[in-house]
């Protein structure tokens, strides 16, 4: 018997695939839990040609679901090429009238909506999904039938007045539907069953962990880690799309974000800045429960040449890319090397967008900053790039909880950073904190902790406590392993989606007294004494169909323990027991037939 929880991690666009904050946060997250529970990483990637940038370790697998760069929709999938061809062969033209069209009529009137039924739109996506798990996908999505029929939806909308739809061209109403295709490829992809469903974002890859909440109660947990609407507002505003699909993309992306909001048991953005987003969206504080990334505290062992350095050096760690503003540090770079000639600025980080580079560097060479600058690319050794600095900076205009702020201060680095998302959360009072697109406050605050050595010492080792007391794996671990744990425990996810639990049919026996004991102890905080006395209450009455209750609460117990090992040990047994209890149920109800 495998004991262990298993949890499915969903990612869009990150892990394991690309390097960044996300992808650093899944990595340590499942690797730092390889005893006690095995992942399923389900990856939605922009194509099947994405190198792999992570190795998974023993205790995850890996569904990639690609949403460009495939023929057809099952290439992703182990389908054999005879079941395909059957579900091709039972997706009629009837079948597509009569099944897929009413489904389809209502997720696309759904985004279309300004308002939004979260609750609906959930019972629409498990529909197709079930749809997709017997009928042929392209077939039912490219179908005449079928683009007719969307055509009518546009033009319906379109001469609504208070719709704020346009009719758009041929163009546009193609590129529109093609996205929906491409991005519902989702609800093609079998969803694994697991204990509990994990989404890196309030964005597509929520849609699986609704589906498997939906298909069988399995509580969903979702981790923001920035605010993806926010970031879908600020990417479409540089993307020169049509009136028709701006509106279209963003009412779409409006109907996944509820969604996820809508159906998460758990919301845990990765700073307590991200909850007034959420809280607008009209999720109640009881259902947030922020937990900080961890950081390695490998970060404090000094890897750097510091001995060695002669000029000042301000390091920072950031993709180039115009949400890190790269300009504004170079223009505050300009101003500090009139103060302190000698002064060095390292940028490590990938070109994210190659216009946005070759724009710094043009900045560069008009700033005449030389050498004084320098851009070293990507590095493997992130801590070694800290500790080759006096100070460490960020520039961003946006941002969620960044690891290059927290990874700087556990290696013992003043820090000075723009005041945007969960910056100023991150370093309290251990660093400098500015206007962000402000290069002269930028520059002030650098020169500041460059010339005042008793100020950037002070504030360095005020930077490493506070990240030792606040950031480390080890918190950051156990903060997720004991909210895995409690939905694992709690049955009022299952409860809200009328999914049908066992019923403990709690009789009057031997041990309903030791069990009544034990209660009341573990409702009192008495935790050690109740697990004696529910464990007493099973040696009593071991045949009793409480059976399952009693290890449940005895589990809850070594939770609050903290005894993970233990707790881990009685869910299994839990499982078990619940397993055989249905399949005695299923017997018996076939013998009735």
């Amino acid at each position: 018997m495998n004991d262990k929880m298993k949890v499915m991690m969903t990612t869009e666009g990150t892990y394991p695939f690309h390097n960044g904050g996300v992808s650093t946060w899944c990595d340590l997250l499942i690797n730092n839990l390889e005893k006690d529970i095995d992942f399923v990483v389900y990856s939605i990637m922009m194509n099947p040609y994405v190198t792999q940038k992570f190795n998974l370790p023993n205790n995850a697998e890996l569904i990639k679901v690609p949403l460009w760069g495939t023929e057809e929709p099952s290439e992703h999938l182990n389908t054999p090429f005879s079941e395909i061809y059957k579900s091709n062969m039972r997706t009629t033209d009837e079948v597509i009238r009569e099944k897929f069209l009413p489904l389809f009529v209502e997720m696309i009137e759904e985004i279309l909506n300004d308002g939004k039924d979260s609750e609906k739109f959930g019972r629409i996506l498990c529909d197709l999904y079930k749809y997709f798990q017997v009928y042929e996908y392209k077939r039912s999505f490219k179908s005449e039938i079928t683009w007719e029929k969307y055509k009518e939806i546009i033009l319906k909308y379109s001469q609504t007045d208070n719709s704020k739809i346009h009719y758009p061209g041929s163009y546009s109403l193609i590129n529109s539907l093609s996205w929906i295709y491409r991005f519902m490829t989702i609800l093609n992809t079998p969803i694994p069953f697991v204990d509990v469903t994990h989404s890196a974002a309030a964005a597509f890859c929520g849609i699986p962990c609704v589906l498997a909440k939906l298909m069988y109660g399995a509580p969903f947990i979702l981790t923001e880690h920035g605010v993806y609407l926010r970031e879908q507002y600020l990417s479409l505003s540089k993307r020169g799309y049509s009136s028709f699909l701006n509106t279209f993309l963003i009412r779409m992306i409006h109907s996944v974000v509820n969604l996820n909001y809508h159906y998460a048991d758990q919301v845990s953005p990765v700073c307590d800045y991200n909850t007034r987003w959420e809280q607008r969206f009209g999720i109640t504080r009881d259902k947030i429960n922020v937990i900080y990334n961890g950081v390695d505290e490998s970060f404090l062992v000094n890897k750097g040449n510091e001995s060695k350095r002669t000029n000042p050096t301000v390091i920072s760690v950031a993709r180039i890319d115009p949400l890190k503003d790269i300009i504004t540090l170079l223009n505050a770079a300009a101003l500090v090397k009139k103060e302190i000639p000698n002064v060095k600025f390292v940028v490590y980080g990938s070109i994210s967008v190659q216009e946005y580079y070759e724009e710094c560097i043009k900045v560069k060479e008009q700033l005449r900053l030389g050498d004084s600058f320098i851009f070293m690319g990507h590095t493997t050794d992130v801590s070694k790039a800290y500790h080759s600095g006096d100070i460490v900076v960020l520039s961003s205009i946006s941002e969620a909880f960044p690891y290059s702020v927290v990874e700087a201060m556990m290696s013992g680095k003043a820090v000075v950073a723009t005041d945007v998302g969960g910056i100023k959360e991150a370093i309290g009072d251990a660093g400098i904190v500015v206007t962000p697109r402000s290069p002269e406050k930028l520059a002030i605050a650098i020169n500041k902790l460059l010339l005042n050595t008793e100020l950037r010492a002070s504030l360095s080792e005020d930077a490493k406590n506070r990240a030792l007391n606040l950031f480390t794996i080890k918190r950051f671990q156990q903060l997720y392993f004991k909210n895995y744990l409690k939905l694992v425990l709690d049955t009022s996810s299952v409860k809200r989606n009328n999914i049908e639990p066992v019923k403990f049919n709690i009789k009057r026996k031997k041990g309903t007294l030791s069990m009544e004991k034990g209660l009341a102890l573990l409702d009192n905080g008495f935790v050690q004494e109740a697990i004696t006395q529910l464990k007493v209450a099973l040696q009593e009455d071991f045949e009793s169909v409480a059976v399952p209750f009693i290890l449940t609460k005895i589990a809850e117990a070594y939770n609050q323990l903290g005894n993970y090992d233990m707790c881990l040990n009685e869910v299994g047994r839990t499982k078990l027991i619940i397993e055989v209890i249905r399949e005695k149920e299923y017997a018996g109800r076939k013998g009735v037939m």
